[in-house]
Parts: C-alpha cells; sequence; structure tokens
C-alpha cells in the first residue's frame, strides 16, 4: 500500500482518493507505507493526534471523492458500486457530447472531397465581397467548440482535480512555453519522417487526401487563425488529456491503452483530411504523453496552439 506525499491518504490510481492531486509523476515521489513503530515515533515527534484517515474499500477505490471516514460514512460521493458507474456514465456522456458535432463536420466535409465537390474552403464566406465581417462571423461560428469546456472542468473539480491540479496555470518560459516549443519540434520532425515513405503513394493516389482550398485572404486573417487555433487547443486539450486521460487513470486503465483511445478519439474528428489524418497522430502522441507524465496541462495547450498558428499563418500569407 502507497500513501500520497501531500497528505498521507492512501493512493489508488494516479490520483490520491483524498486530496485529488497525482501520485503518480516525475516531479511528485510516491512513498511506501510506514511501519507502525515508525508511525509511533513520528506522532511522538509532532506532538500531535493525526486526524483519522478515511477508510477505503474496493468498491470506491479509483474515484478521489468516493470515500468513507472511519465511521462507515460514505463522504463526497456515491455508495459502493454505484460510484464508479456514475463515473463511467459521465465519461461517456461528456466524451459523447465532444465528439458528436467534430466527427459529425467531419464526415460531411469528406463526403463532399469524395463525391467531387469543387472548392471547399478553408476560410467560409458568409457575406459576399466583406472580407473583415467573413472573418469576425467565422469567429463567431467556431467558439461553440469550446462550450463544453467549462462543464468538463467543473466535473473534474468535483472529483478533486481543479485547475492547479490538473497543472492549468499561468504559462512560465522554462516549465511550459520551451517545453511546447520542443513538443511541436518532434511532431513537425515525425510527420516529415513520416511524410517522406508515403511520399510516392500519395502523389499517385490524390483523391486519397483532402486538402482544404485556402482562398486568398487579407493578411488580417491571421487574428482568425490565432483565435481559431486557441479555442481548438484549449478545447481539445482539456477534453482529450485534462478530462479522458483523467477520468481513465481514476478508472484503472493503464497509462498505454488510454493513449490509445485518446489518439483513436482524437483522429475521428480528423477524418475530413481522408489519408492524411496520419499526419495529426505525432502532435497528439506527444502532447498525450506530456501530459500522462508531467500532469501539466498548461504545456500541451500551448504546444498545440502554437502548431496550429504556424500552420494557419503559412496558409494566410501563401
Amino acid at each position: 500500500m502507497n500513501f500520497c506525499p501531500r497528505c498521507g491518504t492512501r493512493v489508488v490510481g494516479n490520483y490520491c482518493v483524498n486530496c485529488g492531486g497525482p501520485t503518480r509523476s516525475t516531479d511528485t515521489p510516491v512513498f511506501s507505507e510506514p511501519s507502525a513503530v515508525e508511525r509511533e515515533a513520528i506522532d511522538a515527534a509532532s506532538g500531535e493526534t493525526p486526524p483519522r484517515a478515511p477508510v477505503l474499500d474496493e468498491a470506491t477505490a479509483g474515484t478521489p471523492a468516493l470515500r468513507k471516514n472511519a465511521d462507515g460514512e460514505v463522504v463526497g460521493g456515491l455508495p459502493m458500486g454505484s460510484a464508479r458507474r456514475s463515473l463511467v456514465i459521465e465519461t461517456r456522456v461528456v466524451m459523447i457530447a465532444f465528439l458528436v458535432p467534430g466527427v459529425a463536420s467531419a464526415v460531411i466535409i469528406l463526403s463532399e472531397h469524395v463525391a467531387g465537390v469543387d472548392n471547399i474552403a478553408q476560410f467560409a464566406t458568409f457575406v459576399k465581397h466583406q472580407p473583415l465581417v467573413n472573418m469576425l462571423l467565422g469567429i463567431l461560428a467556431y467558439l461553440p467548440v469550446a462550450a463544453i469546456v467549462p462543464m468538463a472542468l467543473y466535473l473534474l473539480s468535483r472529483t478533486g482535480q481543479d485547475r492547479t491540479t490538473l497543472g492549468l496555470v499561468l504559462p512560465q518560459v522554462k516549465r511550459d512555453i520551451l517545453p511546447a516549443i520542443g513538443l511541436d519540434a518532434a511532431a513537425f520532425a515525425t510527420e516529415f519522417a513520416l511524410a517522406i515513405p508515403v511520399a510516392a503513394f500519395l502523389a499517385a493516389h490524390k483523391t486519397l487526401v483532402n486538402s482544404l482550398v485556402t482562398a486568398h485572404v487579407p493578411a488580417y486573417y491571421i487574428v482568425w487563425g490565432l483565435i481559431i487555433s486557441a479555442t481548438t487547443a484549449i478545447t481539445e486539450e482539456v477534453l482529450v488529456n485534462g478530462y479522458l486521460i483523467t477520468r481513465l487513470g481514476q478508472l484503472g486503465w493503464t497509462p498505454r491503452s488510454a493513449l490509445i483511445l485518446s489518439l483513436i478519439l482524437r483522429t475521428s474528428y480528423h477524418v475530413y483530411y481522408g489519408f492524411g489524418f496520419i499526419f495529426t497522430i505525432p502532435l497528439g502522441f506527444y502532447v498525450t504523453r506530456s501530459f500522462q507524465k508531467h500532469h501539466k496541462l498548461t504545456r500541451p495547450i500551448l504546444a498545440h496552439f502554437l502548431y496550429d498558428a504556424i500552420l494557419f499563418t503559412i496558409a494566410v500569407l501563401h
């Protein structure tokens, strides 16, 4: 049995069942349970009587807010097996709400490409000959994809994972910005290496890849690209890393299984690229492994934002 280095409570999975903090991280060591003699020595040295720790059972293990006190009363959640079932249902509902709109839109775009529809534009036109109005309306039309983010963060906070525990804090240069640049460099390098062996195949089968038309737009559309990039990065990383990876860890999934599922879900709403979806995998892999290892959500959000912002800027200024 292990104990959380923060509060001394029993460790279950990747998060403490009492304080909700990450317990398996390169930055947070996990200590083994002290013996009875060691506990008596610690109590005698401190001169204080420690509070009684919550009594846990296997039915409530893995869900941080679900525990019993020393009198056997359930604290902070549903009793016994109902707790796990509720968490499973909650996770499924959140993922459905997040994925269905994106996957549906991606399938529609891919269907248009397969059917031979011309000029599937990346920059939508709402009003003719009004590029500034189109840019503003395009931003407004895209913002609803982030509507589920506050709900996901609220649900996480109810089980002890607040924004500080998730590492969703103001970015710092050494802790977040430089590592994010490193993640992007690794993603671009991997994509380049991946493109070499498949370049000839894709050149011979161009219909397998859907490239959105990037019609000429004013240079100020870079603002559009930056806002869309930020919205996408926050939404995807909070939902896939902050929420899904956290919940899967609480439900007992191994890091490898959670990583595989997260990559499958990430690619599901990128199918509009056709076979080109394989080039979205490297970034997803690197940012997810970063969060699994360090529990710092700001870092993958920055990496995702910078990655998309670079591509959008190239598309605008090409």
